[in-house]
Formats: C-alpha cells, sequence, structure tokens
C-alpha cells in the first residue's frame, strides 16, 4: 500500500512540476518571479508581450550598448557592425523574457544568478542567419561568459588574446551559437516549422511553448518506465498480501 502511495505521489508530482516547466521565469539577475503581461516591451523584445518574464525597463536596456543589465560592450574589438548587433539583442530578448525555457533551465552557483539555460534546440535558421550577420566582425574570444578583462567595469579583451576575424573565432554556425554562451544553446538542422526547435526570431503567438512541450514530454516518457514498474510492483505486493492474509 505504500509503495502504490508512492507511486501515485511520484506521477502526481510529475504532472505538476511539468504544467511550471512550461510556464515559468529562471532565478537570474533580472528575470521576474513569475510570466505575465508586459505590453510595453521595446522593440525586439515586443513579441514576448503576450507572456513574459522580463520587465520594459530591462527590455529597454537590451537595446543599448553599456547597459546596467551586465555591463556587457559588445564594442570589445571596435564597433560591432549593426547587422551582427541586432541578433546578440535578439538573444538577450529570448534570454530575458522567454517564459517556456523550463526544460533546459538548470542550477548553476553564480554570484548573478542561481539558474541558468543548458543546450536550448536552436532552429537552423535563426542560428545560421546569426553567424552570417557577424561573419565579417571581429572578437577575441570564444566563450563570452568568461575571461574577460573586469578592471573597468566593463569587459575588454584579456591581455594574452588578440582580436580576430569572426570566421577564425567562429568557424561555424555551430561553432558560434553552442560556444559564445557555454552551451546555453544547441545548434541543431530542425527548421521553424519543425516544432522540434526554439526561435529567437518570431512574430504573432509564441510559437516556442509547443516545443517546450515536446521536449518535456519525451523527457517525461524516458521517466515513465520507473514509475510504471513501481506501480506495477506495487499492484503484486497489494495482491499477494491479500492472498497471503
Amino acid at each position: 500500500v505504500m509503495l502504490l502511495f508512492l507511486a501515485s505521489l511520484l506521477a502526481l508530482s510529475s504532472g505538476i512540476l511539468s504544467l511550471d516547466k512550461l510556464n515559468m521565469c529562471m532565478n537570474a539577475k533580472h528575470q521576474k518571479v513569475e510570466p505575465g503581461p508586459e505590453g510595453a516591451l521595446y522593440h525586439q523584445c515586443a513579441p514576448w508581450r503576450d507572456n513574459a518574464c522580463c520587465t520594459a525597463n530591462t527590455s529597454e536596456e537590451a537595446h543599448n550598448d553599456y547597459s546596467y543589465l551586465y555591463n556587457f560592450n559588445w564594442n570589445h574589438c571596435g564597433a560591432m557592425s549593426s547587422k551582427c548587433k541586432k541578433h546578440f539583442i535578439q538573444d538577450t530578448c529570448f534570454y530575458e523574457c522567454s517564459p517556456h525555457l523550463g526544460p533546459w533551465i538548470q542550477p548553476v552557483d553564480q554570484s548573478w544568478r542561481k539558474e541558468r539555460i543548458l543546450n536550448v534546440p536552436l532552429c537552423k535558421e535563426d542560428c545560421e542567419q546569426w553567424w552570417e550577420d557577424c561573419k565579417d566582425d571581429v572578437t577575441c574570444k570564444t566563450d563570452w561568459h568568461k575571461g574577460w578583462d573586469w578592471s573597468s567595469g566593463t569587459n575588454k579583451c584579456p591581455a594574452d588574446s588578440k582580436c580576430r576575424k569572426w570566421t577564425d573565432v567562429f568557424a561555424t554556425p555551430k561553432s558560434m551559437c553552442e560556444q559564445v554562451w557555454s552551451y546555453s544553446y544547441l545548434y541543431t538542422t530542425y527548421t521553424k516549422d519543425s516544432g522540434r526547435c526554439m526561435q529567437l526570431w518570431f512574430t504573432g503567438s509564441n510559437p516556442n511553448k509547443k516545443v517546450a512541450e515536446y521536449y518535456l514530454n519525451a523527457a517525461q516518457r524516458g521517466q515513465s518506465f520507473p514509475v510504471f514498474m513501481l506501480l506495477f510492483l506495487s499492484v503484486i505486493l497489494f495482491f499477494c498480501n491479500n492472498v497471503l492474509a
């Protein structure tokens, strides 16, 4: 009877957690505690206005050089081109505003956040266009999450690095999308109409909830066998106990 109760509790809690993971915010520096409407989201962050983890102020700062969000300098190797920068702005909007990143949120022990995203599957078009629009730019680092010189209050290239052409640092769209933010993203060959990849760029209703639901269900299918076995053993034990009694 106890095993049956535990199995039922596991199944119930798994379902509750699933619902949360489809509509939640990260425990990070600027995200809200819970997602909700934000009608005044600025410019490239506007697609998330119906349900967002970011505030209007955060969305505006996401568009600024040297914004208070992270004091991050896109122009660390001279001025970044506007066509390249728009992708990093969109990436910031996605990171700050998305309420459907639950399946990829992981705990992390960092001073500025308690959770991060890991291996979010990006659509092929978004990743490849990002790389294409940045390929003539210049940078000095592969992983932009760490290793900068912050002595001036904003990020500068470390002394042992030099500015190089983008394609020398990131030879392929895959290497850029995966390495630039410490594998926050995973390059995929899925296209936007597949329902199997997350879109940085979209118009209209947010297509990413259905994608998150797909991956969450896939993960649950992998976990369902142990729960099934526990239920099965519970029934057998319950039956044996009653027969023996």
